[in-house]
């Protein structure tokens, strides 16, 4: 039987993280290797892996802020991070091809969304695009618009998530 399980994410995953997100993400909207290192040492504690039977199959990150909604900038700067903020951004989930259509993303977000509360935040935010806007409202999240962010060149939606 095959067995997920999740976990924080560590640095010596880097290498594996940046492939997953290579294969789940056009390449003008994917993260770096070197965004990655930078984002896994300033908040690597907001990264959950999914890992099935031992091999890593999904990824949800993103940093703690102040931030209303996501601003393109904080793509580019680990240093939007603030421990002590109330919002939770979600940057990006990723489930390897392989084992899409099993529940990954849902474990993903409902395991995201329950650390947020333990830690006491008092939103989420994220922003998707909108064939997908129906799939984070089936966890509580609503649209609130186009967003101002043109991360990569495409056109998204501002999510929030009332905890």
């Amino acid at each position: 039987m095959k067995m997920f399980t999740l976990r924080q994410a560590r640095p010596d995953d880097l290498d594996v993280l940046t492939d997953l997100e290579a294969r789940s993400f056009p390449p003008e909207e994917k993260a770096t290797r070197e965004r990655f290192r930078e984002r896994l040492a300033a908040y690597g504690d907001c990264f959950l892996i999914l890992e099935k039977d031992g091999k890593v199959v999904g990824l949800i990150d993103g940093p703690v802020t102040n931030h209303e909604t996501i601003v393109d900038e904080m793509y580019e700067h680990a240093t939007c991070h603030d421990p002590e903020a109330k919002i939770q951004a979600i940057f990006g989930i990723a489930v390897d091809p392989s084992v899409r259509r099993q529940g990954c993303g849902a474990m993903l977000m409902e395991a995201f969304i329950e650390k947020a509360r333990r830690e006491g935040r008092e939103k989420v935010i994220l922003t998707c695009k909108e064939h997908l806007i129906h799939w984070y409202a089936k966890f509580g999240f609503v649209n609130m618009g186009v967003s101002g962010s043109v991360h990569g060149g495409a056109v998204w939606y501002d999510m929030t998530l009332t905890l």
